[in-house]
Formats: structure tokens, C-alpha cells, sequence
């Protein structure tokens, strides 16, 4: 389910009352109800909590929780009183509830431009509604639970799919009230709303949650319910769009790992960046003590049996300043690997206009980036022009004297992460593009795709609107404040990295064993045990491929679910790393 902050009105329940009568049997308008009523959803279980006669039975199955799943019990008549009774273990969910009257809904709001919505398939849209879930750092059923409740009348699984392709680009769950246990209501839910934070078509989340109200709208329900967090703005302002009205219920969980930052609240001295968080998440996991030195930079210390190792990010002790430096520098970098048999493009350093312009006409089409930099500041991909060639060599001389010019490979960007010198995750990295819907600009598809973006990164990623955003949208024949036509793909930066808005798709499983072989032989002539190492390929599959840059500080959040966090800590601390498996 989903939320937002600031001020809401507070919505009658539609003629409905979520406040049972207390009595030996619990009655609705003269109906019983069930007696404690539940739905296993696959992440936990769903607690319709005013079916429960005693809040201490109630207690008791919020508490009845599987590991690494998370219960929640919505409804409550007595939040209070619950809660006093097991203070220590459970909290009041920050969350609002939010209601579709359906009975006033008018279906059939929403057209998909670039994909459409539908109820699970096939087997493979299990792995994909779970993939998309875990993209999104929420809890998932499993790929099983979802095919094996394919059928299911009380659980309906969808996704949203891009036309042509088949990805999932998101996903939503709904649960039948009356189905799954008679509800004298006649009530529905929505849980599980996830968009593929690399998805670039809008529209996504507003399609699937007007696709499920239209699906029990026909159903004949009186409702549909959501839970979406308080400060979640933006989504709150979808759903009022859609005409959901806030409702005075709410929500019980337990305190547990999964639920932590729920009831712990924002931690000024420990707001960590997702690259620095995952490996402190996984550590405190352990039972490793976490001291957290500089939040804003990413630095932390782990300790254990008596030894501390200094981390900021993926980048620790364990790396040595001449490994560090190496990677540091391109020209570097180049000049070590260009003995040892690595594929590598053409390089010169940036010189007289003269010197540039007779490698670009050597080349036909060339790469400019600062020797010394990261996160693509600087770097300007496919210059093809002599006048774009001096631009783009100013621009990374901005920020940083001694500039790179290399030949442009062409083919897909893969990003392989080495950790203690063994392949641990691979993925294509894509630029960043919008998809045109026939109405919003270049700028404006930009705006939406970034806070996409920046959402699901903690603000690590998002697509700048600058010179280099314009000259790849004018290649194209565009300009910013251009409309896109319905369903036009526009590729709106040349460079792939993340933090640009570029886009990551695993391939681990798919790594020629060639390309497995030559990023071991880079991480060990580099001697660096953790490391993100550059290619461009034909293929992830197909062997051949030019070698581009090492990063000595990887960020390991953007392979989740490959367990990069888990085999990092397992470097620092092998001591632990029985406990990590178990």
C-alpha cells in the first residue's frame, strides 16, 4: 500500500463503520463477522484486526510473525490499548489509510502509453513481479507464493508490461475482503505498488492503481483500501488525484528488523546514503557494532572481535592507496592494464586544439572525460564535431586539469563488481530515456522520470537538465521544451552512469566466462579486492568486449538482490560469515 505529508481532510467512511461492537459475537448491520480473520499475503500476513474479539488474541497473531516476513493488522478499534499491552514489541505504523469509494468511481480514467496492465500469466511474471518488488526494497512474496496464487479469488496479482519487450515495469496486489473472509463490508485492498524505479514511461503507478479499482469496481465492492507512508508526497497527491479520501484507521506492526526504520524514526547521526546503508544494514545484521563517523560522506567504521575497519562505502582499509590511486586516474589506470593482453580503446591526453582534432579525425567519433572523476561529471560521449570536441574538453577541464580523449567504442555499457577478486554481480547500464506520451515536453518527461529516479536512490540519482542533456535531445532532432510523440523512446544522456539517471539491468547469470576471466585479471593487476570495472560489449554473453575504467567505490546497492553487501562484509569480517548464511 501507499502515502504522503501535510495537511488531509479526514473522510466519513462512506457509510461503512470499521468500529466493531464488542459481544460475544461481533455483528456488522446485524451480520456476524468472522472471528479473527487473516490473509497470508506472502510478505506476512494481512490482520483484519476489528474481526478479533480480545485485543489479546489479537496481540497475539501480530505477533505470530515468520522470519523475514512482516505482519500488520489494519482496523483497529483500541490502537492504544494494544500497543500498552506490548509496548516493547510492537508500534503504531506511520502511515495513512486511504479509500476509493467505488460505488462513485469512474473506471476506465487511465490509458498506458508504452505498456499495458494485466493479471498474471505465465510463471515468469512471478520472477518479475518479485524482481520489480525487490527493485524497490520491499518486502516479497515469493516467485512460488505469487504463481501458486495465480488463481487465487481472495489475492490478485498484476503487472504493468512494456509493449514489445514483456518487462515488467511494475506490479500491484490486491486483496478481496469478501473473498477472503466474507466481509459483511464487501471491501477490497491495495498492497504492493512498485514501479521499476528504471521504468521510463510515466504514467505507470497511476495506471495500475486505477486497472485494480476498475478490476473490483467490477467486482461489485464497496471499497478499496490503502496504506501509503505519511510523507510520501507524492504518491498521496496520485491517489487524492485518482479520488481516494484519507479514513481514520490504522495500522499495528511489529518491531522487527525488516520494520526498524519505521519505529526508530530518522537518525540524524546515522542518515546514511543507500551505499553506505546496505553494507551497515547487513553488518548490524551480524551482530557487527556499527560507528557511524561522517553520515553526509558515507564514512563508518565496522568492529568486531576487537578489530576496526574504516569504510566509506564499498571503499575500506583493505584497499591500499596505490591500488586506490590507480583507479583514481585513467591515464593510470590505461598504462597498467596495457601490458597484461586487456582490450583497451585508443587514449591521448588532452592537448593543443590541433592535436584533438587530428585524434577525432583518426577516430571519426571520440570519448572526453576528466583523468581524475567519477559519477560521469565531466564526460561527454560520441563527439563527433571539432567545435563539440573543444566544448566538451573545457568542460572536463573544469574539473580536472589533465583531460582524457578516447576512441568511442561502440556497444552496451557493462558494469561488473569484483569483490575479494571473484565476479560477485554484472549489469548493462543504460543512458537515460523518457518515453513521449503526446502531451509533456522533454523537460517535463525528464522532471517526472528523475523524482522517479531520485525516490527509489535516496536522491542518488536523478537526470541533470544541463548543456550535455541538450546536445544528445538536439542530435535527435529535439529540443527540450519539445513535445515527445505517444510512445517515442528519446535517449536523453549519452553516458550510462547512474547518478545521471542511467538504468541497470542484471546479467550476472549471463557473463561469457571470457569477460568473467579478463575483470578477474583487472582486479588482480590493480590489486584491489573491491571493485567496479567498466566494458563496453556486443553482448554480456559474448566474449568480446573494451576494457574503460575501474571505480575503486562501487556502489553496491544498485545490484540488489545480489548479495554484494553480504560478500563485502564477509571480506572485513570472514569470522561472520557462517551467521550471514543462516
Amino acid at each position: 500500500m501507499t502515502s504522503t505529508t501535510g495537511k488531509h481532510r479526514i473522510g466519513r467512511m462512506n457509510s461503512v463503520s470499521i468500529e466493531p461492537w464488542r459481544s460475544e459475537e461481533l455483528h456488522f448491520n446485524g451480520e456476524p463477522l468472522p472471528d479473527a480473520a487473516s490473509v497470508d499475503c506472502g510478505w506476512g500476513k494481512l490482520i483484519f484486526a476489528h474481526t478479533f474479539k480480545s485485543n489479546e488474541d489479537l496481540v497475539a497473531a501480530i505477533k505470530d510473525e515468520k522470519e523475514g516476513r512482516r505482519n500488520l493488522a489494519l482496523y483497529l478499534r483500541d490502537p492504544h490499548v494494544v500497543l500498552a499491552m506490548a509496548p516493547q514489541e510492537l508500534f503504531l505504523d506511520p502511515s495513512h489509510t486511504y479509500r476509493l469509494s467505488l460505488g462513485q468511481y469512474l473506471p476506465g480514467r487511465v490509458r498506458p502509453v508504452g505498456f499495458s496492465v494485466r493479471r498474471i500469466q505465465k510463471r515468469a511474471d512471478a520472477d518479475e513481479i518479485h524482481r520489480v518488488l525487490a527493485s524497490c526494497r520491499m518486502v516479497s512474496p515469493s516467485p512460488e507464493f505469487i504463481w501458486s496464487n495465480r488463481s487465487s479469488r481472495s489475492l490478485q496479482f498484476f503487472v504493468a508490461e512494456e509493449t514489445g519487450t514483456g518487462r515488467a515495469l511494475g506490479t500491484v496486489m490486491g486483496v478481496d475482503h469478501a473473498e477472503a473472509f466474507g466481509d459483511p463490508e464487501n471491501g477490497s485492498s491495495m498492497w504492493c505498488l512498485a514501479v521499476d524505479p528504471q521504468a521510463p514511461q510515466p504514467g505507470i503507478g497511476r495506471a495500475l492503481a486505477a486497472h485494480i479499482a476498475d478490476h473490483f469496481a467490477a467486482r461489485g465492492r464497496a471499497f478499496m483500501d490503502l496504506s501509503v507512508m505519511h510523507d510520501n508526497v507524492g504518491v498521496i497527491r496520485l491517489y487524492e488525484d485518482l479520488g481516494f479520501k484519507r479514513v481514520p484507521a490504522f495500522c499495528v506492526k511489529r518491531r522487527n528488523a525488516i520494520n526498524r526504520d519505521l519505529y526508530l524514526g530518522q537518525q540524524p547521526d546515522t542518515d546514511l546514503n543507500p551505499y553506505a546503508k546496505i553494507i551497515v544494514d547487513e553488518a548490524q545484521r551480524r551482530g557487527i557494532a556499527v560507528d557511524v563517523v561522517d553520515a553526509e560522506h558515507g564514512y563508518f567504521a565496522l568492529q568486531n572481535a576487537g578489530r576496526r575497519v574504516l569504510c566509506r562505502e564499498s571503499l575500506s582499509e583493505l584497499t591500499s592507496a596505490v591500488a586506490m590511486s590507480r583507479c583514481d586516474n585513467k591515464i593510470v589506470t590505461h598504462r597498467a592494464l596495457r601490458s597484461v593482453g586487456v582490450s583497451l580503446p585508443a587514449q591521448m591526453r588532452a592537448g593543443e586544439r590541433a592535436e584533438n582534432e587530428a585524434f577525432l579525425e583518426r577516430h571519426g567519433a571520440v570519448v572526453v572525460k576528466p583523468a581524475r572523476g567519477e559519477q560521469g561529471r565531466g564526460v561527454s560521449v560520441d563527439i563527433d564535431d571539432a567545435e563539440d570536441l573543444e566544448e566538451a574538453v573545457q568542460r572536463a577541464k573544469a574539473l580536472c586539469e589533465d583531460v582524457v580523449i578516447e576512441e568511442y567504442a561502440t556497444g552496451s555499457d557493462l558494469r561488473v563488481v569484483l569483490i575479494d577478486f571473484e565476479v560477485v554481480a554484472a549489469a548493462l547500464r543504460k543512458p537515460a530515456a523518457v518515453v513521449g506520451n503526446g502531451r509533456h515536453s522533454v523537460r517535463e518527461l525528464i522532471e517526472k522520470q528523475s523524482r522517479r529516479r531520485s525516490a527509489a536512490t535516496g536522491g542518488e540519482s536523478s537526470i541533470p537538465v544541463d548543456a550535455e542533456t541538450a546536445r544528445c535531445v538536439s542530435k535527435q532532432g529535439l529540443g527540450l521544451d519539445d513535445v515527445v510523440p505517444e510512445g517515442t523512446e528519446l535517449r536523453v544522456r549519452e553516458t550510462a552512469n547512474l547518478h545521471t539517471g542511467g538504468t541497470l539491468h542484471d546479467v550476472t547469470d549471463q557473463l561469457h566466462p571470457t569477460l568473467a576471466a579478463v575483470s578477474r585479471k583487472i582486479a588482480q593487476t590493480l590489486d584491489i579486492p573491491v571493485v567496479g570495472l567498466d566494458f563496453i560489449v556486443d553482448d554480456a554473453s559474448k566474449e568480446r568486449y573494451v576494457f574503460i575504467e575501474a571505480n575503486e567505490r562501487p556502489g553496491l546497492a544498485n545490484h540488489e538482490p545480489r548479495p554484494t553487501a553480504a560478500r563485502f562484509v564477509d571480506l572485513l569480517f570472514p569470522e561472520t560469515a557462517s551467521s550471514a548464511a543462516a
